[in-house]
This record gives structure tokens, sequence and C-alpha cells, in this order.
């Protein structure tokens, strides 16, 4: 099975895939924890890229494809194979990123970025996308927060310093995307604590792969 999850700065998505991991680990489900941009070896130079304030001035196409491109040695090099292995395989945001962020965030077609997805991942796309649903200023002050405390503000800082209307435009999105998708997508509150955030994010996987 294949899970991701996604939603604004600061939803808490780092936080909640770990435990999600952690949880389908102590059900003795053999899985893989992964990201993007950086989950293969070509991702972390171009994480690297993406994510830092001195790439302010990627145009919106260049991001497109600089992010497609992870995507494409993403799936072929980690996803696909871990599939075939039988793991579970957990991803730290995927394909709607990319037609939320690029789209609706940057003004590119929507559709016209699902096709280039379809491209990139040949057929490999989640079962189940969990996004983490919270106010924009509660999300980009966590985020703005979690980025002095570790030093990321440059290296990791970019989209959190685009403007608040920006960060509304990817909340917006991401509902929009998920009542396309209702039969993938489900949302979940976020702005809780995580342990409730948790349980309801189990609630949701824990059916689908026969778990109590």
């Amino acid at each position: 099975m294949f899970i991701s999850l996604e939603g604004i700065e600061g939803c808490g998505k780092s936080t909640q895939i770990v435990l999600l991991h952690q949880r389908l680990l102590d059900h003795g489900m053999p899985v893989t924890l992964t990201r993007e941009p950086g989950g293969s070896e070509l991702g972390r130079h171009l994480r690297a890229l993406l994510l830092h304030q001195q790439s302010a001035n990627l145009t919106a196409h260049a991001e497109l494809f600089l992010y497609l491109a992870d995507r494409a040695q993403h799936v072929a090099e980690v996803i696909k194979p871990a599939l075939t292995a039988g793991n579970v395989v957990l991803c730290d945001r995927f394909t709607d990123s990319t037609v939320v962020y690029q789209g609706y965030g940057r003004g590119l077609d929507p559709h016209l970025l699902d096709s280039l997805n379809q491209v990139a991942v040949e057929g490999c796309l989640p079962n189940l996308t969990l996004i983490l649903d919270l106010p924009v200023e509660t999300g980009l002050r966590r985020a703005r927060k979690r980025n002095v405390l570790q030093d990321l503000s440059a290296s990791e800082g970019r989209f959190e310093a685009e403007s608040l209307g920006f960060h509304h435009r990817i909340r917006a999105g991401y509902l929009l995307w998920a009542a396309l998708h209702p039969g993938r997508c489900a949302i979940v509150q976020a702005d809780l604590p995580p342990e409730k955030v948790g349980v309801k994010i189990w609630s949701l996987v824990a059916p689908r792969l026969g778990l109590g």
C-alpha cells in the first residue's frame, strides 16, 4: 500500500508520518518511509536547490520541472522497488503537492500538471492521501518557529517566506483537489494535539490494511 501525507507548511506532516511509521512497525508491517523532494540520491541534491532561500528567483516552470525530475527518479529508485518488495510506503508529499503548489499556488494549469505527474510516476500513485488541514496562520507560525529552532530558515525556508496570499491559495487548492478525488483523499483536522491527529490518521489507515 502506498500512502502519502500532504498539507500546507507547518501542518504536522513530518510528525505524523513518523508516528504512523512506528505504529505500522509495531504491528509487524514492513514499511518504507520517504519524502519529496529528497527521497533519492538525485533528490537530495534537488531538495537543497528547491528549498533554499537563494533559489527565490526560480521561475514557476523551472521549479515544476525540478520537482518532476525528483519524482521520476524517486519512483524508479525507491517507491516502486519498495512496493514490489511488499512494503507499505509512506511518503511526505507526492504528486498532489505539485498540482497544488505549482498549480493553485503559482498559477499553472492543475490539469496539465496532473498529466505531467502521470508521465513522471508511470502509474505509481498513492492508494490513500491524507491531507492535514489547519488555518494558514497557525501552520506558518509553526513552520517558521521550527526553521528558526533548527537553523533551517535559509536552507529550507523558501516556501515559508512566500506571501500570506500564496499560502491561502495552497490551503484552498488542497481542499478543492481533495473534493475532486474523494476516493483517494481524506482531510484530517490538524489543529489538534498531535496524539489526537495520530488517532484520526490511524482510524483511516488501519482498516485499509486489515489492522485493529
